[in-house]
């Protein structure tokens, strides 16, 4: 008889975890109805239940196909089908719950009827659901055709202003493409599909602010080439960037038009998803293990030679790099000789087997021993090129260092336009993108996740597009020594280069660790790493958040950056209204102290930057929450100028909301911890605390900016009173007390005030 348990939501091609989250609790549903109608109902009582149970069935799949009729009536591409889709579940509640309120007889043909019944409801709500995703993807698409026209336009304006407001516009649709990509990255099942995902989202945050000061130096000098050719890189990359959104999107499938964006031979699929020497080997053992079964019929012995034919012909990129050892690559050989010579004992093993008892079916020692050979042999290169790749990545703090040292030396080479040693110095950057390209490429090789591989991969990529950058932005500047802009682009595409190197030395650490203590599954993000977690004194065990907390977290982050980021705007506008305005400013000091601190707090949500652990989030929480007390304090002082109005009614109004978010905050920070769970929960609660305060911080600070332009107060003397602020952000940094919190996470020390024990 058929069963519901044969129906598998894994089987109905289902990309996104919200489908499956719906899905699954029907499936249970209709599996306990079933259940009840495949056994003797033996009470009044218990046939009431199953009735009631048919009855709820019904209604939720009412309201639920309402919804899907909704959706159909605004997308009329799908409207046809959604309709029968939904009439289908419809007219399977019904029979479902006539079934279940009719049926007393234990009868084969009653439990057939709802086992039908069953799979087709389960069947038509997933094509509503699978629908319905359709037009959520629809809308991303939109959205990214959106941002892809505004850099068509951006990249068509031929003056300033032209240029700005083309550039707002974008921005927007920037922010839209960030959420929804945001929402459908941490919906998304498959592990690669998220990561490319993420390296797709990455490229555009960072790339957009190349993009500003490339274009800018372009409409500054258009005749000088090299700054064509920074825009124009940026352009491309950006492009790149969104076709891979859409190929993410729609699964390995490809935009009609995105070939443009691609010069080379290359397909992008190749560059996307290109395979690793730990993927084809974990092929080849999977193929010896099944020759125990399958006894190696013609087809398999060629699909084994086959395979370790791919095997030796990846770990090309060890053998071939100049930067592995002479002893190490002799080494690759031989293990990769010795793989062929074990396979062709396996090989002829099977082969006597089989000639001398053709009715042979299962192995004996002989061919066991030869298949276990086969994998030791295996096992041994596999070692080898981790030992390979950890010699090399041993290099990498030095090379990074080198590389960095040789940065600051090209930016002052080229405001000097000193060519000559320009050029010299840029050969030599040129040697050490290459040198950390090979690296890349072989962290990329032995990951043994899939996450892990396509984080080497985009990191190799962006470095190999942006690497040289940094030398055209410097020999823009050499040409124009006095241009600020110049100055300007270089500046950025240096802090790019930055980000690149903390994002080789991140995949470097990441590979090697997970290749050193080999656990199940990648852990998520900052919270698993060794350290303090809750308000134990005890370090607790690693532990992994499920997709929901993850996306939770991630997606109230995310928030967190676009206030922090308007809160930036608004400390731009105070430093460019004049001297009058900033000299002094206490208020923009702490706002921006905060900001940093802030933008730290997103990046641990993204698993990045200095914060690594829960206890440094906590910590930096607290630190947040006296600045804002700080702060608070200042505008005080400065709301006593303000004249009476609308404006200062305003400003009191935000500002009497901040002691009450900080004490929300320091409360939240200081409840004590235990477990995953609570740790989760916490954390939940300090970025959402942090966020809430951020918001009305920066509230306040653009009501101060209003106030003090339109009525030409002064600031000085303004300040906290000598309260230290624990903080150090450079150049902006509190009266502190000699314990702090960089710019980008935490220093020895702690908070005044704080509990060592949170």
């Amino acid at each position: 008889m058929e069963t519901l348990d044969s129906v598998d939501p894994a089987s109905l091609e289902i990309k996104t975890r919200s489908i499956e989250q719906i899905l699954l609790p029907l499936v249970k549903q209709i599996s306990t109805l079933v259940s009840h109608r495949e056994r003797q109902l033996c009470s009044d009582r218990s046939l009431l239940a199953v009735a009631r149970v048919g009855q709820a069935v019904n209604l939720a799949v009412e309201r639920f196909v309402t919804v899907g009729e909704t959706i159909a009536d605004d997308n009329p591409e799908i409207k046809q089908t959604m309709y029968e889709a939904c009439k289908e579940a419809r007219v399977a509640g019904g029979t479902i719950e006539k079934l279940c309120e009719c049926a007393v007889d234990d009868s084969l043909a009653d439990r057939s009827s709802v086992v039908r019944a069953a799979r087709c409801l389960l069947g038509s709500v997933t094509r509503v659901l699978l629908l319905a995703d359709i037009v959520v993807v629809k809308q991303l698409l939109l959205a990214k055709d959106k941002v892809a026209r505004s850099l068509g336009r951006l990249e068509s304006v031929s003056n300033f202003t032209e240029f700005v407001k083309a550039f707002s516009q974008f921005g927007a649709e920037m922010v839209e493409l960030a959420h929804l990509t945001g929402d459908r990255q941490n919906d998304l099942k498959d592990e690669r599909r998220r990561a490319q995902m993420a390296a797709a989202r990455q490229v555009l945050e960072r790339s957009t602010m190349m993009l500003l000061t490339s274009s800018k130096a372009c409409l500054r000098h258009p005749e000088c080439l090299s700054t064509k050719e920074n825009r124009d890189t940026v352009f491309c990359q950006m492009r790149r960037a969104m076709d891979l959104i859409h190929y993410v999107v729609k699964d390995g499938v490809l935009d009609c038009s995105e070939s443009q964006s691609y010069a080379s031979s290359q397909s992008p699929q190749q560059d996307w998803d290109s395979s690793t020497v730990c993927s084809a080997l974990k092929q080849f053992e999977r193929l010896v293990e099944t020759t125990r079964i399958t006894l190696l019929v013609p087809e398999c012995r060629d699909s084994l030679t086959s395979a370790l034919d791919t095997v030796v012909e990846r770990t090309q990129d060890f053998t071939d790099s100049a930067y592995t050892s002479h002893e190490h690559r002799e080494n690759i050989l031989l293990l990769c000789d010795r793989a062929k010579l074990e396979l062709n004992t396996l090989l002829r093993i099977v082969n006597s087997m089989q000639t001398f008892d053709k009715d042979a079916c299962s192995p004996n020692s002989e061919m066991e021993q030869a298949v276990l050979s086969v994998l030791r042999g295996t096992r041994d290169l596999r070692q080898q090129l981790a030992t390979t790749t950890m010699e090399q990545a041993g290099d990498l703090s030095q090379i990074t260092k080198g590389g960095q040292e040789l940065v600051s030396t090209i930016r002052n080479l080229a405001l000097n336009s000193e060519l000559d040693r320009l050029q010299e110095n840029c050969d030599r950057f040129h040697e050490y993108i290459e040198h950390i390209l090979e690296v890349c490429k072989l962290l990329r090789h032995i990951a043994l996740s899939e996450s892990l591989q396509v984080s080497a991969k985009f990191t190799e990529i962006n470095l190999r597009i942006y690497g040289p950058q940094v030398v055209t932005a410097a020999y823009t500047l050499a040409r124009y020594p006095s241009s600020k802009i110049a100055k300007e682009n270089l500046e950025v595409f240096a802090d790019m280069w930055q980000w690149l190197m903390s994002d080789v030395t991140t995949v470097a650490k990441d590979v090697l660790e997970l290749i050193q203590s080999r656990p199940e599954k990648q852990v998520y993000m900052s919270l698993p790493r060794p350290g303090k977690h809750g308000t134990t004194s005890k370090p607790l065990k690693p532990v992994r958040l499920d997709s929901e907390e993850q996306a939770k977290i991630a997606k109230a982050g995310l928030e967190m950056k676009l206030i922090t980021s308007e809160m930036d705007a608004e400390t731009e506008k105070w430093q460019e209204s004049g001297s009058a305005l900033e000299e002094n400013n206490d208020i923009v000091k702490r706002a921006k102290n905060m900001s940093s601190m802030a933008f730290s707090m997103y990046q641990f949500t993204r698993g990045e930057g200095a914060l690594k652990t829960t206890q440094d989030l906590f910590t930096q929480a607290e630190y947040f929450a006296e600045e804002a007390n700080r702060l608070y304090k200042v505008v005080r002082q400065f709301s006593y100028q303000v004249p009476g109005g609308s404006q200062k009614k305003e400003l009191l109004e935000n500002l009497d909301r901040i002691p009450t978010y900080v004490q929300q905050l320091q409360f939240t920070v200081k409840n004590p911890t235990v477990g995953k769970a609570a740790t989760f929960s916490k954390v939940d609660n300090v970025i959402q605390e942090t966020k809430n305060l951020m918001n009305v911080i920066s509230k306040v600070v653009t009501t101060c900016f209003e106030c003090a332009t339109k009525y030409n107060l002064d600031f000085r003397g303004l300040s906290a009173h000598g309260s230290g602020s624990g903080y150090r952000g450079g150049e902006n940094a509190g009266d502190g007390d000699g314990t702090g919190v960089g710019a980008d996470g935490i220093k020895s020390g702690s908070a005044p005030g704080s509990d060592p024990s949170v």
